[in-house]
């Protein structure tokens, strides 16, 4: 299991006075923040899995919240997938080979997992169970420079992307984060049409088949912090890999399980949720 964290810094201005783009893996409180994240994430995703998560320095809130996507992609590529796929090529290296692996992320760590699916060698896709994009989008270009990019069906194919967002109204739909996608499936039915479904007994995740979003019924998020007037308002952004999570743990051992018992690997009769 490789899993990026998401955004949590804001810009800050270093001893010498200049403003900062990027969270400082040196700073214990950035790290510290990070690791609350990898810690609630691996509560679920690493049950019975190698979990593997790295630091990183993420673009920062205040770069999202230009709501440029030419900015903000030049400062992610110049400088955060640099650290992630040099993270995610020593993962490679030290890994043991004759595991397959699952890529996850969360909001901008979403994006990096999209663009690491674009640059797998064809080796490393034959060994990746899936891709979980939580809380992001993958658009018609990404699917156009790797068309190898699949999204989920149903709860158990392999070698798929796992994608949604989750809003209280399509008009709540945040582009940033959510469109133009190509791809969602409902987490908790595993349906890619607008079959509703009961989360926790009392909310209805309804996926919206046009926008290709989940709309919640039944779910008050006034409890998220609104980040920027961007996020968190209308839609459910902080909510993507933690109210799904017994959903999330679940799919994940369905998929392995399929995925061994595909390629005949040896201990595919282990018992997996």
């Amino acid at each position: 299991m490789f899993y990026i964290p998401s955004t949590w810094e804001f810009d800050w201005t270093t001893p010498e006075g200049y403003i900062c783009h990027y969270a400082d893996v040196t700073n214990k409180n950035h790290r510290a923040d990070m690791k609350t994240e990898m810690d609630g994430v691996a509560d679920y995703m690493a049950v019975g899995n190698n979990f593997h998560s790295p630091y990183y320095r993420h673009i920062t809130l205040d770069t999202w919240a230009t709501l440029n996507e030419e900015t903000i992609n030049q400062r992610y590529a110049d400088v955060s997938f640099v650290d992630v796929k040099n993270a995610f090529d020593i993962f490679m290296e030290e890994r043991d080979d004759s595991r397959p692996f699952i890529l996850a992320g969360f909001s901008q760590r979403g994006k990096s997992v999209v663009e690491l699916l674009k640059i797998l060698t064809p080796e490393q896709r034959e060994k990746m169970v899936a891709a979980y994009v939580l809380g992001y989008k993958v658009t018609p270009e990404d699917v156009a420079a790797a068309p190898w990019i699949k999204g989920a069906e149903k709860n158990d194919d392999t070698g798929v992307v796992i994608c949604y967002n989750s809003v209280s109204d399509v008009k709540y739909v945040k582009p940033i984060v959510a469109a133009p996608n190509v791809m969602s499936i409902n987490p908790v039915n595993w349906r890619t049409d607008a079959t509703p479904a009961t989360l926790n007994d009392t909310i209805t995740v309804t996926l919206d088949p046009e926008a290709k979003v989940l709309v919640l019924d039944g779910f008050d998020g006034s409890y998220l912090p609104n980040i920027l007037n961007i996020l968190n308002v209308g839609d459910y952004h902080g909510i993507e890999p933690w109210v799904y999570s017994e959903c999330l743990r679940d799919n994940m051992h369905q998929r392995i399980y399929a995925y061994r018992q595909s390629k005949q690997i040896a201990g595919s009769t282990t018992n997996y949720r």
